[in-house]
């Protein structure tokens, strides 16, 4: 479904919810994502100015490993505490960075990659393209991706065509 022709003068900022695709893959195939590879995909041989990882910190710290390689990789770590509530709930989002971020970049990129199926970020998908001309690009697994985001996008990868690459069994 690639809708956007790619160039490589094209300056380009990726957005990674690492939380949402976290999730997506241990859920939907036991496995986990291949950052590095996605980032390539993201780039697509054009010039890369930011990639940012939203990540979630833990208590117990685990995540500090996984941290360091995608900071290896080339990605930007934006880190949150996980919010755990009175009543046990936990939350865990960074949904409103993101956008913010994104809205922030614009100006200085023509393409701007969200890695994430979450629909809510499809009114920033159609913000970005009316109000700030920015071709919007969507990666994530055809199984947990939005509809809506999808079609709001100007070009949507679905990881789940090339397992192999983008998981880590």
């Amino acid at each position: 479904m690639d809708k956007s022709i790619k160039h490589k003068d094209q300056r380009v900022g990726v957005f990674v919810d690492a939380q949402n695709m976290y999730h997506s893959a241990r859920n939907a195939f036991g496995a986990k994502v291949n950052f590095k590879e996605i980032l390539k995909a993201a780039v697509a041989g054009r010039q890369l100015i930011r990639a940012v990882s939203y990540v979630i910190k833990t208590e117990s710290g685990e995540e500090k490993t996984f941290f360091e390689a995608l900071s290896k990789q080339g990605f930007e770590i934006k880190e949150k505490d996980l919010q755990i509530f009175m009543d046990g709930m936990k939350k865990a989002d960074w949904d409103v960075g993101l956008a913010v971020d994104a809205i922030k970049l614009a100006d200085k990129l023509d393409v701007i990659v969200i890695v994430s199926g979450d629909g809510d970020f499809e009114p920033l998908v159609e913000y970005l393209k009316t109000n700030k001309g920015c071709l919007v690009e969507v990666i994530a697994f055809s199984e947990s991706v939005s509809k809506k985001l999808t079609e709001a996008a100007d070009d949507f990868t679905d990881l789940s065509k090339n397992k192999s690459r983008y998981l880590i069994k």
